[in-house]
């Protein structure tokens, strides 16, 4: 490529931004835990760490004899096409929640990914007031959280 004045202009690299999934499974590769479930007033709330803390045996133990997915939150890389949320475009489960589940939070909460969040660059600041209600839990019992969550009702 050449500029108005001839001269060859230098290539733009294009930067792939890898985005974090602030909702994944302990188990994935490079998973790390992004807060602590806590109950409050009668409802889970995230208690986000102020740093990052790898996912290890150790962790894990910590958590017993509840699942790690009960007690902790964990973030790890978005896995885009190979995750049942991504429509090839965007994830739906963060869609679902920006736009179904009312705000928590009146402040952006203190989160380590938000610059790399696909949640955040997706659907914006509003997601963040919604996502400290959100927890990974697979066996839930309400049908409205299996909904946003893309699960069939219990039975």
């Amino acid at each position: 490529m050449t500029d108005a004045r001839g001269a060859a202009k230098p290539e733009q690299a294009t930067i792939a931004v890898e985005y974090a999934c602030p909702s994944t499974q302990p188990d994935v590769s490079g998973a790390r835990v992004l807060g602590i479930v806590e109950e409050q007033d009668g409802s889970p709330h995230l208690t986000y760490l102020a740093g990052h803390r790898p996912v290890d045996e150790a962790v894990l133990k910590l958590a017993e004899p509840m699942r790690p997915t009960e007690v902790f939150r964990f973030a790890g890389t978005c896995m885009s096409s190979q995750c049942r949320h991504f429509d090839g475009a965007d994830c739906q489960l963060a869609s679902r929640i920006a736009s179904r589940l009312t705000e928590v939070v009146s402040s952006l909460p203190a989160c380590t990914i938000r610059k790399t969040c696909r949640w955040h660059a997706q659907e914006g600041p509003d997601v963040c007031l919604r996502c400290p209600q959100v927890t990974t839990n697979f066996d839930l019992e309400d049908d409205a959280m299996r909904d946003l969550a893309g699960m069939d009702p219990a039975t």
